[in-house]
């Protein structure tokens, strides 16, 4: 017999509870690998519901749709000669697992249970699943009825096992178990599996491939081995979005990858592996073999049956081994631009709507977000021209036009994006003529008008019924008045915003609707400087999981990219709200001098308060030195007093939120990732006199090493 296998992993665009896509783009993909020559087929954690199920996967329903899609997937012709691999929860002994489904044509050969769930951040797997915590053993599992007339199987194996052909052994780990302190990787490797399984959910964050590259090659560079992890790719119905990039390891190097940040609904890539290299890498480590000999046994499931490929067997499949290939990895601009426009893409391609309308002020958030849609419409473009044609179905839908045909990104851009700049009297020339050049720049349908006999209706309402007229501070106003007048303005704003997006596409003689844009991003979240209800509230925001530092960046490289020349001058001008009257034409309010602190200090907060876990007294501690070139002591302690107190007086704000796509580790996104109270006592009384005695022992020390 010969030693070569092959393998294949698959990159789904799954959607939660569309069971009949999920199957569809499951199918598909194990049509492919069996195309390709693949003996065993991966696809990605729970891929027949959904990973983003939540609180259906409560429901029973769920499991037994799950199971109904099983039992299509095992009358597979193709599953004759290969092994799959496919996720969905299971419901054992009354308690409910995050399972793989191991099968054969008509038989199901283990149902292996994820043994640690991922409950941090974004994932909360232990409210709906338990983790399998029987090491090493396996128990007997009663089949639903509809699989035992397919399989002939009553019961099958459940829990902690391994699968042994005649001439390879297979174990598998489940997302999170490739991240956890102890690895079920170790042990198995240790107990003789050659090929690791890895069916995930990862999510998309910044710069976050190469940590998950950097475990696999190092996983595989220790123990030896072929890993095989397979990864989601879109928006399967949340916050969180999945960048794709199932890859195949061997031996510490990455032997192949599906693409990133693709539009294809199903991606598979194969490899080529020899199990006699693997063998001899493993032997070649005195160390590891002395540690194996101590390992005790997995539970096998073994098949009768030879799975690699026989020495010299003359077939259309290529059996030299795969060659190690490089991964290039994108700058953080490049994620920014590629995450968002295909997250937009996919919210907007299942939403049923028209298009996108975007507030557009001419600063740099707005402008950020009108970038990523201009970027999502060349990936469409791109698509459709490299022979996409489940895009071009797509966007033929959303037109209500089965024979449009797209002849670039400018003009898709105009069928499908309306952008507006809602003036007032405290509206600058300049913001005004930044947002006019971009719209014109990358094809929007582009609309100018005045919100000042609304802003004025409304005060009329307000004096009628009080008789007080209220005055901005500049007139002689109270900041109460100041702040009211302000918050008018926004306010109105996001009213028109929803208004013009129902009517826009009736005005111009076209079907459907049009999604509202936000375009907040983490800082102003975080700091809460910006409206309530104004038009930071959408029905999606592409931008709400980035920095403003972060923000300036992209849009640089933006400009640079597409040849935007507008970007250059809304990049350096000072980002303000423009809610406060002007002085001769010229802007008066600059948002990092009302906010007290600078976009990169705000950033630095974010990081010190959600990343590292800090409270109060603890980033007064890590700032005095971080920035003890810049700043006394006692300005820190001012600076972190004064971030705390508007924090907590604007935390309320963090409820309502605009949903976005999850980016960074410091998102105040209070529906799921920033679990936290919205109601504080706003002095931090103890925290505030703790700093405040720190910084007396220091200013003591000062003085006396100064005397000294």
């Amino acid at each position: 017999m010969g030693s070569k296998i092959k393998l294949a992993v698959s990159c789904l665009n799954q959607w939660a509870l569309d069971f009949q896509g999920n199957l569809e783009r499951i199918t598909e993909a194990i049509k492919q690998a069996h195309e390709l020559g693949a003996t065993y087929c991966l696809t990605p954690e729970i891929s027949v519901s959904g990973y983003g199920c939540d609180d259906h996967f409560l429901e029973i329903d769920t499991e037994r749709h799950c199971w109904e899609v099983l039992e299509e997937l095992l009358q597979l012709e193709e599953c004759k000669q290969m092994i799959c691999d496919v996720g969905m929860p299971v419901v054992h002994r009354g308690s409910r697992f995050n399972c793989r489904i191991i099968f054969l044509f008509k038989r199901i050969l283990l149902i292996r249970p994820k043994t640690a769930c991922c409950n941090e951040l974004n994932y909360r797997e232990l409210r709906w699943f338990v983790p399998w915590q029987k090491s090493k053993t396996v128990e007997s599992y009663l089949l639903p009825q509809n699989i035992c007339y397919v399989t002939g199987q009553s019961h099958v194996e459940i829990g902690d096992g391994i699968i042994e052909t005649g001439d390879a052994c297979i174990g598998s780990e489940i997302c999170e178990e490739l991240w956890t302190a102890e690895n079920s990787h170790v042990s198995l490797g240790l107990d003789g599996v050659d090929i690791f399984t890895n069916g995930s959910g990862s999510q998309f964050s910044l710069q976050q491939l190469h940590r998950r590259m950097d475990l696999i090659k190092a996983t595989t560079r220790k123990m030896g081995g072929a890993y095989l992890m397979c990864n989601q790719v879109g928006c399967d119905g949340g916050r969180i979005f999945y960048d794709g990039c199932s890859m195949i390891a061997c031996n510490g190097d990455i032997v192949a990858c599906t693409p990133q940040f693709s539009l294809k609904e199903v991606e598979v890539e194969v490899a080529t592996v020899d199990l006699e290299d693997i063998r001899s890498f493993r032997v070649s480590k005195p160390s590891r073999s002395m540690q194996a000999t101590k390992e005790s046994e997995y539970p096998r499931i073994k098949i009768h049956g030879f799975f690699m490929c026989p020495d010299g067997l003359i077939s259309q499949h290529d059996l030299s081994c795969t060659l190690p290939i490089q991964i290039t990895y994108k700058t953080s601009e490049e994620e920014i631009e590629f995450s968002a426009s295909n997250w937009l893409w996919d919210y907007l391609r299942r939403s049923g709507q028209s298009g996108f309308f975007l507030p557009l002020s001419g600063g740099v958030d707005s402008s950020s977000v009108a970038c990523i849609v201009f970027a999502m419409c060349n990936l469409v473009c791109k698509a459709v021209h490299d022979g996409n044609k489940g895009v071009l179905s797509d966007v033929r839908r959303l037109v209500h036009d089965q024979s449009y045909a797209i002849t670039s990104p400018e003009n898709l851009c105009n069928d499908i994006f309306t952008t507006c700049y809602m003036a007032s009297e405290n509206s600058s020339v300049a913001t005004k003529q930044r947002a006019s050049s971009l719209a014109k720049r990358i094809g929007s349908n582009h609309l100018e008008l005045r919100i000042d006999t609304v802003v004025s209706a409304l005060l009329m309402v307000f004096t009628a019924v009080t008789g007080f007229i209220p005055k901005f501070t500049a007139k002689g106003g109270s900041r109460r008045e100041n702040l009211a007048l302000q918050n008018n303005q926004a306010r109105i704003r996001m009213v028109l915003a929803y208004l013009f997006a129902q009517l826009m596409q009736w005005v111009r003689g076209k079907p459907g609707g049009l999604l509202v844009l936000g375009s907040s991003n983490i800082d102003e979240a975080l700091r809460g400087y910006y409206t309530k209800y104004d038009c930071s509230s959408a029905d999606i925001n592409p931008i709400g999981g980035i920095g403003k530092t972060e923000l300036k960046s992209f849009v640089s490289y933006f400009c640079k990219k597409y040849n935007v020349q507008p970007l250059r001058e809304i990049v350096e001008a000072p980002p303000t709200a423009e809610l406060e009257p002007l002085e001769d034409g010229e802007i008066t309010q600059t948002d990092e001098v009302q906010m007290g602190m600078t976009y990169n200090e705000l950033s630095v907060f974010g990081k010190l308060r959600k990343v590292a876990l800090c409270g109060p007294y603890g980033m007064f501690t890590k700032l005095v030195q971080l920035w003890k070139q810049t700043y006394s002591p006692r300005q820190v302690a001012e600076k972190v007093k004064h971030f705390f107190y508007t924090y907590s007086i604007n935390r309320h704000k963090m409820t309502t939120l605009t949903p976005a796509m999850h980016c960074d580790a410091h998102s105040p996104e209070d529906s799921r990732h920033d679990l936290r109270p919205f109601l504080y006592h706003n002095k931090w009384t103890w925290q505030f006199r703790k700093i405040d005695d720190h910084v007396a022992k220091l200013e003591e020390h000062e003085i006396v090493t100064k005397k000294k």
